[in-house]
């Protein structure tokens, strides 16, 4: 059995496993908000204009993380907030701005790369690498997380009301577009901090599946959050010891763990699953009642 985990000894794999920890749990309890408040094509759109800042990052400040940080983050605030100016200031929908704007950005940032002289490959930004987080890029995902889970956790209450019932949360004096805007910028740094895990391309699956596997298996709101959080840093770890073992690309491994989980969720939730409610025994009410003589009226 020492096969199986002779690799954590070197330090690559363990900074790995700490990255895969973070990002894991940071993004399924941020998925739960995602899910509830049906933010999946917001979330796509998000992931793949990072690609350009990306670029403008690479090309300003090489491979320095807090380039590309803030290269990713702008490009994101920018394609977000052009969407709803879009929406606002013509009869075009929000959903079909965001699909215009991100397609573009996307293919903006795919001519950079191909130009810039910076030894990259595309690959690495569409698919992700874990197994090359450097120390650097350990602290950003780490100084990300601390501030998101915190300002999540403090802010639970208020974005629970937003999430169910905006119109309600507005007439008690919550301020519903501040939160708004405090969970689209949580998505995007959560995002960032994901990019060398599994690329722009399958940050969504990441971000949404424990979400999901969660919404199946659970009715409670704080089991959602804190459930898909360890759920995702379980199938984030696993997906990276699977790719190891076997020599496969990491953040797909992540992403095919967590589909898993979704698919054993989808097929045998005790409450939602496909086979429980298969196999459930139906209880024919007129038919039985038409049995029993009862006095009419």
């Amino acid at each position: 059995m020492d096969w199986l985990f002779k690799s954590l000894q070197h330090d690559f794999m363990q900074r790995s496993l700490v990255a895969c920890v973070l990002i894991g749990f940071t993004n399924g309890f941020l998925g739960a908000f995602v899910v509830l408040r049906r933010l999946a094509l917001m979330a796509d759109s998000l992931s793949h204009s990072l690609l350009p800042g990306l670029a403008v990052g690479l090309i300003l400040f090489g491979l320095a993380p807090a380039g590309l940080f803030f290269g990713a983050l702008v490009a994101a605030l920018i394609v977000a907030l052009g969407a709803q100016l879009l929406a606002k200031g013509s009869r075009i929908k929000e959903d079909t701005a965001l699909g215009i704007l991100y397609t573009v950005a996307f293919s903006v940032g795919i001519v950079i790369i191909s130009k810039v002289k910076v030894r990259v490959s595309l690959l690495h930004y569409l698919f992700g690498n874990i197994l090359g987080v450097s120390n650097s890029d350990l602290w950003v995902i780490y100084g990300i997380s601390l501030v998101i889970i915190p300002l999540l956790v403090g802010l639970q209450r208020p974005l629970m009301l937003t999430l169910f019932d905006p119109s309600v949360a507005k007439s008690q004096g919550v301020r519903v577009t501040a939160l708004n805007l405090v969970l689209m910028i949580s998505l995007v740094l959560s995002m960032i901090a994901s990019l060398q895990a599994v690329g722009v391309i399958l940050l969504l699956g990441l971000l949404i599946s424990p979400a999901a596997t969660m919404y199946l298996l659970c009715d409670s709101y704080p089991m959602m959050l804190w459930g898909g959080g360890l759920l995702g840093m379980i199938g984030s770890c696993l997906g990276l010891l699977l790719s190891d073992w076997f020599n496969l690309p990491s953040g797909a491994c992540i992403v095919l763990v967590l589909g898993f989980f979704f698919c054993l969720a989808y097929l045998f939730s005790p409450r939602y699953g496909l086979l429980p409610k298969l196999t459930k025994r139906r209880h024919f009410h007129d038919q039985s009642l038409a049995r029993w003589p009862h006095d009419e009226a």
